[in-house]
């Protein structure tokens, strides 16, 4: 272990674009752009309980691997919940807060995280190390969010914690009709209501690429999405319009934006992503909320059309939402990784892990057995 050397920054600004793309391997929410985006707007910051503490591993002066990670003095917008052990602890009288993070802020979707070229067993174990090292800052755990490095990471001293999200997959559908047809009759005379009714209302859909988003259109999204959060959570979500400004301008074939309008008036918008062979559904917002069916059309429904007419494999539309399984998305199991310093918690976290992840065993099962498809 003794060719790696570490460091950790505290500013993707310390780092050249050139450089980071160099090591990561390409995945729209760990590229330079998006986290720099989120950094520059004040997404994350000390005043967010985000702070920036990247891991940068080096060999012979050339850096070979990264792990974005932020010093957390919170558990919000992670979408692993751990409050129930940062309760404990407090009962305990002991510290949750601070404790490092591995991952994208805000974003329940799963990807690299370990972002290298190549990950061998021994730069595993110098990264566990390393993260291990982080207890004489006081910070009481690491943790790695919706990962994909499992097949290594189960040889680290983390803690695996899994959890079910709801994807749709492309089983090589022309078109939405042939989506359709692949439905039991109920399910899918129930897809046509609900889209007809849509229709119905008087209310058309358009796509926008994010070069041609303009300031009306980003101004009624951030609108939509505040108004959205602070309806739900009572807050207006964690992502600024300066922030979306900034992604807007420097990955604009990425972003997509899906408008409804109702004579000529924007009055709801959902935001997707496209990276590889997979779309993603991240950010739905309504300005009135009176329309039927008009999440679904523009979260699932629209979604799935573009992903089929781009033969895109994959179509991730965010964390949660059992009611996307009578549409046609199967469960799917997603990974996170923990360790927490102190010794008897970490033993009550590998027990806990251990008997959620039974009772997410039956729970997976279930879902399965409530998928709309023939012939299952």
């Amino acid at each position: 272990m003794t060719e790696y050397q570490h460091r950790f920054i505290h500013s993707l600004t310390e780092v050249t674009e050139a450089q980071w793309d160099c090591v990561s391997p390409s995945h729209v929410f760990t590229s330079y752009a998006w986290l720099l985006a989120l950094e520059l707007s004040g997404c994350t910051s000390k005043e967010t309980g985000w702070i920036p503490h990247h891991l940068m591993i080096e060999r012979q002066g050339e850096l070979i691997a990264i792990l974005p990670g932020y010093i957390k003095s919170h558990s919000y917008g992670e979408y692993i919940f751990d409050w129930a052990f940062a309760e404990a602890y407090e009962r305990h009288g002991l510290d949750y807060y601070p404790k490092w993070l591995c991952g994208v802020p805000f974003t329940p979707t799963q990807g690299p995280r370990i972002l290298t070229k190549r990950l061998s067993s021994c730069l595993l174990e110098y990264i566990d190390a390393t993260l291990t090292s982080l207890a004489q800052l006081g910070i009481s755990g690491v943790h790695i969010n919706f990962c994909r490095e499992s097949d290594f990471l189960t040889q680290s001293h983390l803690t695996m914690r899994r959890n079910v999200q709801f994807h749709w997959h492309n089983q090589g559908y022309a078109e939405f009709d042939d989506f359709l047809a692949r439905l039991t009759s109920r399910k899918r005379k129930m897809v046509m209501k609900e889209r007809q009714a849509v229709t119905a209302q008087g209310i058309n859909i358009s796509w926008t690429v994010g070069r041609e988003i303009s300031t009306a259109q980003l101004d009624a999204f951030f609108l939509s999405y505040q108004l959205t959060y602070l309806k739900r959570s009572r807050h207006h979500g964690y992502l600024s319009r300066d922030f979306f400004q900034q992604v807007i301008t420097s990955m604009p074939d990425k972003l997509l934006l899906c408008c409804a309008y109702l004579n000529h008036e924007i009055i709801a918008t959902s935001l997707y992503l496209v990276d590889g062979d997979t779309l993603y559904g991240r950010y739905w917002g309504a300005i009135e909320d009176s329309y039927d069916f008009l999440h679904f059309e523009l979260c699932y429904y629209q979604g799935i059309e573009y992903a089929i007419a781009n033969q895109l494999a994959v179509f991730d539309a965010g964390a949660q939402g059992e009611h996307k399984l009578v549409r046609g998305f199967e469960p799917v199991w997603r990974q996170s990784y923990h360790r927490l310093f102190q010794p008897d918690f970490q033993h009550a976290l590998e027990d806990f892990t251990k008997r959620e992840a039974d009772a997410l065993g039956h729970y997976f099962t279930e879902c399965q057995a409530k998928l709309p498809f023939k012939h299952q």
